[in-house]
């Protein structure tokens, strides 16, 4: 996914590529381990993310561009 910001938040980034449908349901995700940044398991929501990162969930891994 493309951002215009100098980084996005990691809840905001998981509801952007719809890997979760809500606020709420990216809180859960993160907070029980499902949420892998650059091949680490990362339970801060607020995470920032910065262009080159890649995230991981649900089997599927996004990029940060």
């Amino acid at each position: 996914m493309k951002i215009d910001t100098e980084y996005i938040k990691l809840d905001s980034f998981l509801k952007a590529v719809n890997a979760a449908s809500s606020g709420g349901e990216a809180k859960i995700m993160i907070s029980e381990g499902m949420v892998k940044v650059n091949g680490q398991v990362d339970t801060r929501r607020g995470r920032k993310l910065y262009r080159g990162d890649l995230v991981e969930t649900t089997g599927q891994t996004f990029a940060v561009e």
